[in-house]
């Protein structure tokens, strides 16, 4: 037991036997003493039994064990004065309800008898909570700030003491959490325990301002109840598609809908969530328009009427130097500063003829048209100025979507902005990368920045009930962000939404690692990288090992979307509906990530032709594995982009490599983020109308470049970028470098604002990665439509009949590509034979020949030695590989079997002695 939890036994046994004054002065002094962690004097510990404390979420400030237990009894004493909140009275009876409850008693003061009692109130809601605190040597809960609670629970008494109504809503979530444990039954008998917490923010919530499919109602209010349970307590209104927020900002609602936004406040206030309604007019109002300021106030009011008190006026996304009147450019003239002295003005008498007027109101919310950066402009210099200083700014940080923010540049927020700032978080929204779900938790902001602004609202993704992941994670961090361990958070939220089993979090957590990266995270599925980096470590010198050190991740990444199907809770059938495709999607990259690895192994132990099978599955697989769509559109979802698809990648290459076939082509890589629909395999496709387009401007290190499979002579590179609606998109500043092994560079030049690099590679020079780096920030994103790198080694060339079928060609047969094939018109006739060209006369060890399918291609598999042919064999099927017996020769041939199938070829690979 814990020093703590001795000391509050003893005070327990002793305290029952005192008058309640010298009980209640007791009380204090103890609970002094246990906070600083030192003995009174005169007085004896005595230990108690080992007692266990529930994890909780959002992280409480400080959670201890209590001496003795409580059981739930049939029937609960509810202890609760008329102004308690009606809502913490229903969570606790039904978190209690749960747990064995069947009646509740309404009472003034405690029964006597073995019923459990609940007080459910603070001094100000509930008379005789704070001497049941006392009576549990707890101390009180004045001085708590804002929505703090003390919750104790001892002695078959259970108190839920608020600072407020809020702070008695949130102890009853916690108590909830007691009751029932993640993944556990309700507990009819628990540890005695106390919680005491209150948050760090004092606003903790969630904007809907994503552009792209709304929420639709249901999902909100499912959302409502999510945001109360996870204690957060704002929810800002401002769907992009609801018209009669932008488009038609003046019209009032119809009846139908103003009913939806009612019951969407309804819902919020049960929830102790300050429903924000955000009208944003900047497209069309005249700032200094009587009219316009009447509209806006008169739109405010049919909303209070329904019973919103929460207010906010975006001027995000629009354009400040084109007036929507000409009375504004006579009035205030014209660049940023007039823009927003105008700005000021409107919101200024909204204040004065709104806010102000209106007892209950929240203060009025507003988003700067320059809405991020720290950077002084005339704009920010006005609105610091002139706006009034109640109103709370909202802010993104120093970036759109910042991957960091700090507590210095929150400072420096309110100053350039001279008012309180709303930090409007640009995380986990998805709509700029809509193919992407952005499922890691919360990082980059320090602990100083929640107590420093006045809160922080997250933008969410297109996907309601995905977004929980994140969501959670943020919630822990606003409310306790000393406390908050990205990590331990994110495990958390994934066994919540897990309902608590192992196995379904673990398939849940392999989904999520595939679905990381972001402007937060740059890296992409962590836990799967570091696997496949061991594996790839390990493979050259103990392939067993390293084949059964892997093979059970990329089984269970294969197996995880059939999983959470079959058994996430009822209560997870929203993110699952959310998420199909990435699931589908997810399975089928699983699926081609454990056939390249059968391939490999294959391969290791001398199974040819199931090696080879296995290499003709995965570009089928791999193309399954690109098909998925959202709903309703045609955008491809990408999942584990960057790791699963350059896994199967990798593991072509080193199979192909070790037959001896030379790629003619890169593979993209990149350490950027892909923009919806701009793959990087663009930029190595060969038509340089198709482009790769990043997700954000890159840092210093960035680069785009390739991967050439093995190391080989290079002589020149070409890298095409950026495009016609695009031009500015490309990378400013770099160095252009090449690489043997990915770690050691070797510089091939730098380059300074030109779209199109050229360079040629000194003689002799061989690689098998070429990269243009980034040297120096830039704001601009970046296009790259082609990146082309040339050999020194010849090529061969095909000649040969029968004539190949629409669509495939001679010379698919020696470019490198497998999955590419020469398929012939018909059947052969006597005499037609394929020929392939080699550069030079090189002594052979051996002719590989791969045919798709059943292989049922007949030919003679000849040499030229000089002036005659040298015949070393016949195709035996999908796999036939022939020794040469190192005769020098300048060419070889099939020589097909007269009136047989049309042949199939994929590739055709001479081998030389020094291969």
């Amino acid at each position: 037991m814990s020093r703590t939890a001795e000391q509050r036994g003893w005070f327990m046994e002793q305290s029952y036997s005192l008058p309640r004054v010298r009980r209640m002065v007791l009380a204090a002094c103890a609970a002094l003493a246990i906070t600083a962690g030192v003995a009174l004097p005169g007085i004896r510990w005595t230990a108690q039994a080992a007692v266990s404390t529930p994890q909780i979420f959002p992280t409480p400030r400080s959670v201890t064990p209590h001496a003795g237990h409580v059981t739930v009894t049939p029937v609960v004493t509810l202890i609760a004065g008329t102004p308690a909140d009606p809502s913490a009275i229903s969570v606790a009876e039904a978190a209690l309800r749960a747990a064995g409850a069947r009646d509740f008693v309404r009472a003034h003061h405690p029964v006597k008898g073995k019923n459990l009692t609940v007080y459910v109130g603070g001094p100000d809601e509930t008379p005789g909570s704070a001497d049941a605190l006392a009576e549990l040597g707890l101390p009180s809960v004045s001085g708590l700030p804002a929505e703090g609670y003390e919750l104790g629970a001892g002695q078959q008494t259970i108190v839920l003491a608020g600072a407020d109504h809020a702070g008695t809503f949130y102890a009853a979530q916690t108590l909830r959490q007691v009751v029932q444990p993640r993944g556990q039954a309700p507990r009819r008998t628990f540890d005695g325990l106390a919680v005491r917490d209150w948050p760090s923010s004092a606003l903790r919530g969630v904007i809907e301002g994503f552009y792209g499919t709304p929420w639709s109602n249901p999902a909100r209010l499912d959302q409502l109840d999510y945001f109360a349970a996870h204690k957060m307590n704002i929810y800002v209104y401002s769907p992009k598609d609801d018209p009669y927020l932008r488009s038609r900002w003046r019209d009032p609602y119809p009846a139908d809908k103003l009913a939806v936004i009612k019951g969407l406040s309804d819902r919020a206030t049960a929830d102790h969530v300050a429903f924000t309604y955000a009208l944003s007019p900047g497209l069309s109002v005249c700032y200094s328009s009587d009219a316009d300021e009447k509209a806006l106030v008169a739109k405010f009011q049919s909303l209070w009427d329904v019973g919103v008190r929460s207010f906010a006026v975006p001027l995000d996304d629009i354009s400040y130097t084109d007036w929507n009147c000409d009375e504004d450019k006579t009035k205030f003239g014209s660049g940023g500063a007039a823009a927003g002295a105008a700005q000021a003005h409107l919101l200024n008498r909204v204040q004065r003829d709104f806010i102000a007027t209106h007892a209950g109101a929240k203060p009025l919310q507003m988003v700067p048209t320059e809405y991020y950066n720290t950077s002084n402009s005339p704009y920010k210099a006005a609105i610091a100025q002139r706006l009034d200083p109640s109103v709370l700014v909202e802010w993104t940080g120093e970036g759109v979507i910042a991957q960091t923010i700090t507590t210095a540049q929150t400072e420096r927020a309110e100053q350039v902005f001279g008012h309180k700032i709303l930090v409007w978080d640009n995380y986990p929204v998805n709509d700029y990368m809509s193919d992407h779900l952005l499922l890691a938790p919360y990082t980059g902001r320090e602990p100083g920045v929640a107590g420093k602004v006045a809160g922080l609202t997250a933008n969410p993704m297109i996907q309601p009930y995905a977004s929980r992941i994140a969501l959670f994670t943020v919630a822990d961090y606003l409310w306790n962000a000393e406390g908050y361990q990205p990590q331990r958070s994110w495990a958390a939220s994934l066994s919540e939404l897990a309902g608590g089993d192992r196995a379904t979090a673990a398939a849940l957590r392999a989904f999520a690692d595939l679905n990381y990266t972001s402007p937060l995270q740059k890296v992409q599925a962590p836990e799967l990288t570091a696997a496949i980096r061991r594996f790839w470590a390990t493979w050259p010198t103990d392939p067993a090992a390293a084949v059964r050190a892997l093979r059970p991740r990329l089984t269970a990444v294969a197996k995880a979307p059939a999983a959470l199907r079959a058994h996430l809770p009822h209560s997870g059938q929203g993110f699952l509906t959310d998420a199909a495709p990435w699931l589908d999607s997810t399975a089928d990259w699983g699926t081609a990530m454990v056939t390249a690895l059968d391939m490999l192994k294959r391969q290791q132990a001398g199974d040819a032709a199931g090696a080879w099978a296995d290499r003709q599955r995965l570009p089928g697989l791999v193309t399954a594995a690109s098909s998925h769509t959202r709903p309703g559109d045609s955008q491809r979802v990408l999942v584990g982009d960057r790791v699963m698809d350059v896994f199967v990648q990798d593991a072509e290459n080193r199979y192909d490599a070790a037959l001896g076939i030379v790629h003619t082509r890169g593979t993209a890589i990149t350490s950027l983020g892909t923009n919806s629909g701009h793959d990087p395999a663009n930029y190595t496709d060969g038509d340089p109308d198709s482009f790769y387009w990043s997700d954000g401007p890159p840092a210093v290190g960035d680069y785009v470049g390739v991967d050439l499979g093995t190391v080989r002579p290079i002589s020149t590179v070409d890298i095409l970028m950026a495009n016609a609606t695009s031009d500015e998109d490309y990378i400013h500043q770099g160095t252009l470098e090449c690489s043997s092994d990915g770690t050691t560079w070797q510089s091939l030049g730098n380059f300074s604002n030109t779209t199109e690099v050229k360079a040629e590679a000194p003689a002799g020079t061989t690689a098998r990665y070429v990269r243009l780096r980034t040297t120096a920030a830039q704001g601009n994103w970046v296009v790259a439509r082609e990146f082309t790198v040339g050999s020194t080694l010849a090529a061969i060339t095909v000649s040969g009949t029968p004539a190949p079928a629409p669509g495939s060609s001679l010379a698919a047969v020696a470019d490198g590509d497998p999955a590419t094939t020469y398929r012939a018109g018909g059947p052969p006739a006597a005499g037609d034979t394929l020929v392939l060209h080699l550069p030079s006369a090189k002594s052979l060890d051996s002719v590989l020949v791969l045919q798709p399918g059943a292989g049922r291609a007949r030919a003679v598999v000849q040499i030229r030695d000089g002036g005659a042919w040298r015949t070393i064999g016949s195709l035996k099927g999908p796999y036939t590989h022939l020794s040469a017996h190192d005769v020098t020769a300048h060419a070889v041939r099939l020589l097909w079997t007269a009136g047989t199938w049309a042949p199939v070829i994929s590739e055709v690979v001479p081998r030389y002695a020094a291969d």
